[in-house]
């Protein structure tokens, strides 16, 4: 079964936004913060990651939130997608996957985008 890993927020600023929601939240970086990207989570225990990645798109070109389906491996990742296809999903044709990546964006039925991750990927 998938459970909700990051949400993530595209920011046209990395380290305002990362400012913000550390202090709205309670939350900390969990490694160190780069001029493009930065996941930040709880402080004081478990709950949630949010993740913020720099996002040079208009707000409606481009999806600026999403959510990241965990799977276990390459395997539960593969078989996790075949599921919510059939549930409806659809496959997004999407231009910016690096050489080997370790997610698979997806569509509900409302068209919106998310991402099912291969956690044990390299």
């Amino acid at each position: 079964m998938l459970s909700i890993g990051s949400v993530v927020v595209g920011v046209a600023d990395v380290a305002r936004a990362a400012a913000f929601w550390q202090a709205a939240l309670g939350y900390v970086p969990r490694e160190e913060m780069t001029d493009d990207w930065v996941v930040l989570v709880p402080a004081a225990g478990t709950g949630p990651q949010v993740s913020l990645g720099l996002s040079e798109t208009p707000l409606q070109e481009r999806p600026r939130v999403h959510l990241d389906l965990y799977a276990g491996d390459a395997a539960d990742q593969a078989a996790e997608v075949e599921r919510l296809l059939s549930l409806g999903a659809t496959r997004v044709d999407w231009d910016l996957y690096p050489e080997d990546p370790d997610f698979v964006v997806l569509a509900d039925t409302e068209g919106n985008r998310f991402c099912v991750i291969d956690t044990g990927h390299g």
